[in-house]
């Protein structure tokens, strides 16, 4: 059965699901910041995964990083898939902006977390209804 690390638990929301992937937004207002998670458990690294999942990962990476790109005008997507403090396989996508609060620098240890307040995050997970694909399952609010 699939269980959540319990730091990705601690800072993020759920937003739903892809096919493999749990959706996650870092609870972190300073970016527009989401973490794929496969749905595998004991997974660390991508090569854990078989042919079909990888692939099936980096489609639902690419899609999230595409809608985001265009739906929340970027500057520039961050993909990485680092896992050196949480060791269960993520993939961040981090929407980044010019006037972010780290340009051009990466976002991690740059600044404290800035919490989302709970009108944010609505206000996310009704941007993301009209961004996501039809077959996203969205969790309960």
């Amino acid at each position: 059965m699939f269980a959540l690390d319990q730091r990705l638990q601690e800072d993020t929301v759920a937003i739903g699901d892809f096919p493999l992937c749990r959706l996650l937004l870092s609870n972190d207002s300073n970016y527009p910041w989401f973490i794929l998670v496969p749905r595998i458990d004991g997974i660390s690294e991508v090569f854990q995964l078989d042919v079909l999942d990888q692939q099936t990962l980096w489609q639902e990476t690419t899609t999230l990083a595409q809608l985001l790109n265009k739906g929340l005008a970027a500057d520039k997507m961050n993909i990485g898939a680092l896992g050196n403090v949480v060791s269960q396989l993520h993939v961040h996508v981090i929407v980044r902006r010019r006037d972010d609060a780290a340009w051009p620098a990466p976002v991690w240890g740059k600044h404290p977390a800035q919490p989302y307040t709970e009108q944010q995050v609505a206000a996310i997970r009704a941007r993301m209804r009209e961004l996501l694909p039809a077959d996203f399952i969205f969790a309960q609010d």
